[in-house]
């Protein structure tokens, strides 16, 4: 971080004002993390989104002086000015060091000689470690490991043998890991290593971005690496039921005049936002437009745990009466913890301690609501049944599978809704770019859209990505349009994600052969001339094939490529129900992911003999083989 903008800084193009209003594009008076990209790219400094997502976060987490969770002109040109020198860079590291609440780990960089520091929040390790205290507690195959000390390093040391992180996975998002493949038991260094590529190759699979972080750096503990990572896990689990198709009460947040597919387009952050201002309006008291300067009296919170709570209207339900006596209090801190009083009687007084409400931390503030949101909605579905009831079906396990894929790749911003989310076409441009398919980002339009003609500017994205898909990608897209994808058209959409998926796949294949095309027919006869090395008698004739329901001729493969890694007493051969076939598939994934396979399909892929998603299975096996190998 440190030397990629004291480098920015030393470039004498990007002076003070000039500099700031160069990468400010879009003339907000803030910098966004994507105004940043392009501004490294400008540097000759071209980054992943997640980086520059990092990197943002850490200059907001030093420079941030109004706490707004925003970089602003003053705290862009003190952070550039202070980076000129590299005595004052020392001094700027030391200050980190100093602030509160953040650690600091003296580390190496790539870009610099000098050596960097990777900072963490002992805040969010405190709130993580509880929360994790608290949702594994009762599970014994963590009796060895629980409960941590939020005080000290245990965090780090218990995340060092990777169960703790399957669990967490599980936790978030059930039946993700087959418990079966999870190694419990007289742990060797392999056996640990096999654990930690497990927890990341499934934590890819439901969307979190790992693409910077390897076993190595979870046993070692980094605990830059190891927040990170769980932040995305624990993420993902207070997400999962903040969205419309999962919980038609979300309804009631609808705003006068809204229609209900522009409510289903907001990210589940925003969906919380209004879910808070629902409740705040019913309260009589002002709305807030962010969780950190607007709840850092906790005012807003004692008013939204006076909404929530039960008010004993149900069936053995007794009513929780929040005390509002501490509300006058005129210390901020004591404030704080008389509302987590109240927010405790709810059994929600995780993520957030007094001092992270009155510091305004955005990230423990929103897991805190979402917590909140999830035990105690105090919503209730409207009985106007006039909505579109097509649009409530939820996203398809492929969509998902799609969505999942794009976000572990680090895309920015995240991809909430598959097809409003790459109406301008953006998120496809990246994909792209990772696909070595090149984009003249000068063709590109970029956010935020004007009101008037905004919606025509997406649309001139989506035409230029059609272009490019037909004319660089050699892509099949006949009867596409940059209009089919602006307005979402589910077909025309899937069909240039799964081609775009398809050669990201064989890219990563291509790169192992030295260079070598790949094709189906290519990965067909390797899977069958690995199985006959192997003496399996398994074998496919296409990614179409009705033994792969079985998922006998996967399990023989992963044993090929790595004998032992399959436990024959788990998988059943003969006589096969649509049970067995599904218990079959579920340990094949997970197997095949802790041998190293960066698997995104599904159980239900393989049983079902879906051929694009059995073409990734085998061709990311492949990839392993060819791997191991080399």
């Amino acid at each position: 971080l440190f030397s990629t903008v004291a480098t920015l800084g030393s470039l004498h193009k990007y002076k003070n004002n000039l500099c700031f209003h160069f990468t400010d594009i879009d003339n907000s008076g803030y910098v966004s993390d994507y105004e940043l990209q392009d501004l490294f790219k400008e540097a000759s400094l071209p980054l992943p989104g997640y980086k520059v997502r990092e990197i943002a976060e850490k200059i907001i987490a030093v420079t941030d002086s109004n706490k707004d969770g925003r970089i602003n002109f003053e705290e862009f040109v003190s952070i550039i000015q202070e980076l000129k020198s590299k005595d004052v860079s020392k001094s700027f590291r030391k200050s980190i060091n100093k602030k509160q609440g953040i650690t600091a780990i003296g580390g190496t960089s790539s870009i610099s000689t000098e050596g960097t520091q990777h900072s963490y929040s002992e805040e969010e390790k405190v709130a993580f470690v509880k929360w994790i205290n608290k949702a594994l507690q009762d599970d014994p195959d963590c009796k060895h490991l629980l409960p941590m000390n939020p005080s000290d390093a245990s965090l780090f040391k218990s995340l060092a043998d990777g169960i703790l992180l399957c669990k967490m996975i599980n936790f978030s998002q059930p039946d993700t890991i087959d418990e079966r493949a999870i190694n419990k038991k007289k742990l060797t260094p392999f056996t640990i290593s096999e654990n930690l590529n497990l927890a990341l190759n499934s934590a890819s699979a439901i969307g979190c971005t790992v693409v910077n972080i390897g076993s190595q750096d979870l046993q070692e503990g980094k605990p830059h690496l190891v927040l990170g990572l769980l932040w995305q896990i624990i993420k993902a689990g207070l997400f999962a039921d903040i969205e419309i198709s999962r919980n038609e009460a979300l309804i009631a947040l609808l705003n006068e005049g809204e229609e209900l597919d522009q409510l289903m387009k907001l990210s589940p952050e925003e969906l919380l936002l209004r879910w808070v201002n629902y409740h705040l309006a019913n309260a009589g008291w002002q709305k807030i437009s962010n969780f950190s300067q607007d709840i850092k009296d906790s005012r807003a919170y004692y008013h939204l745990l006076n909404q929530i709570a039960p008010k004993g209207d149900g069936f053995d339900e007794l009513p929780i009466n929040i005390d509002f006596s501490g509300f006058h209090d005129k210390n901020d801190l004591r404030r704080a913890e008389y509302m987590l009083q109240q927010a405790d009687k709810l059994g929600c007084r995780q993520f957030v301690t007094p001092a992270d409400v009155v510091a305004g931390n955005p990230k423990l503030n929103l897991a805190f609501v979402a917590n909140l949101f999830n035990t105690h909605p105090a919503l209730h579905k409207p009985d106007n049944s006039s909505y579109d009831l097509n649009l409530l079906e939820g996203e398809s396990k492929e969509e998902r599978t799609f969505r999942n894929w794009m976000n572990s790749l680090g895309v920015s911003p995240y991809v909430n809704h598959l097809y409003s989310d790459l109406s301008d076409a953006l998120i496809i441009f990246q994909l792209y770019d990772m696909t070595r398919v090149p984009v003249n980002w000068n063709h590109v339009n970029k956010p935020p859209y004007p009101l008037l003609g905004g919606n025509m500017r997406k649309i001139e994205n989506c035409n230029y990505a059609v272009e490019l898909g037909k004319t660089k990608a050699k892509f099949s897209l006949v009867g596409i349009a940059g209009h089919d994808l602006n307005e979402g058209n589910p077909t025309l959409t899937l069909a240039l994600v799964w081609q775009l998926m398809r050669r990201y796949t064989l890219n990563v294949l291509s790169d192992l052969g030295e260079g070598e095309k790949v094709n189906d027919e290519i990965i067909i006869k390797w899977v069958n001339q690995t199985l006959a090395n192997a003496n399996k008698k398994t074998s496919i004739t296409s990614f179409k094939d009705k033994s792969i329901s079985t998922s006998l001729p996967v399990l023989d493969l992963i044993d090929a490529i790595a004998p032992k890694a399959v436990r024959p007493e788990m998988v059943k051969r003969e006589d096969l129900s649509y049970e067995d076939k599904l218990n079959n598939a579920k340990y094949a994934i997970s197997v095949a992911r802790k041998i190293g396979a960066r698997i995104y399909a599904l159980p239900d892929d393989l049983v079902e003999v879906k051929p694009k998603m059995v073409m990734t299975v085998f061709a990311c096996l492949m990839g392993r083989g060819l791997n191991k190998v080399k």
